[in-house]
């Protein structure tokens, strides 16, 4: 009989140098969803520090793939060059590709939203709700790289009502209003006004 394993775990450990500087890459897995996830850790830092991190879930398009009809890939970049200006911090990169849809319901979506729904219309009418996405992993990350308090770089107070729910201490949140375009905007109102995003209104106008 096989032991059962935990839901989430740390698998390994490497170096990961980047534009931004020399980084430590960390993955993790969820057992349950088959999910592999990563950590990007830069710099050290004591126990009760307070550190500068980010959740970011997967967006190829927009990270990889540079599309604009997000702002997925230019708060990644802000994210990475904010952690290395700081001289410590944590990038944990999620794989929950369109806000936990998948990739490919992700692109229905997308042509849901060129036929004139809204991105959280287009989730509902595929029959998700407009967000599913789980943060439980997040609390294994922190706790392996021994992090308590943080700054978390987010417009979306779900992520931080998540950490802390889970007892991680969110000591300050800092706006990530990046990579707002022609093509996205009506897109970041309607995470606004549907989902309770916090950008500068007068970015969006």
């Amino acid at each position: 009989m096989k032991p059962k394993l935990d839901q989430y775990q740390y698998v390994s450990s490497a170096k990961l140098p980047t534009h931004w500087g020399k980084f430590y890459i960390h993955g993790f897995i969820d057992n349950k969803l088959a999910q592999e996830h990563v950590a990007l850790s830069y710099g050290e830092w004591d126990p009760d520090d307070v550190v500068l991190i980010r959740i970011h879930s997967e967006c190829l398009t927009g990270d990889a793939l540079f599309s604009s009809r997000c702002d997925c890939g230019a708060q990644l970049e802000k994210a990475l060059e904010n952690i290395v200006q700081q001289g410590k911090g944590v990038l944990l990169y999620l794989r929950q590709e369109g806000r936990g849809i998948g990739l490919l319901n992700k692109i229905r979506a997308y042509q849901l939203q060129d036929e004139g729904m809204d991105t959280v219309e287009a989730n509902e009418h595929l029959g998700f709700d407009a967000d599913i996405r789980d943060y439980g992993i997040c609390k294994l990350m922190l706790d392996k790289l021994n992090i308590k308090n943080v700054n978390l770089m987010t417009n979306n107070p779900k992520k931080s009502l998540a950490l802390t729910n889970m007892g991680i201490n969110v000591a300050q949140r800092t706006p990530i209003d990046h990579g707002i375009t022609d093509d996205n905007r009506n897109y970041i109102r309607t995470k606004t006004e549907k989902l309770g995003h916090q950008f500068d209104k007068h970015l969006l106008k």
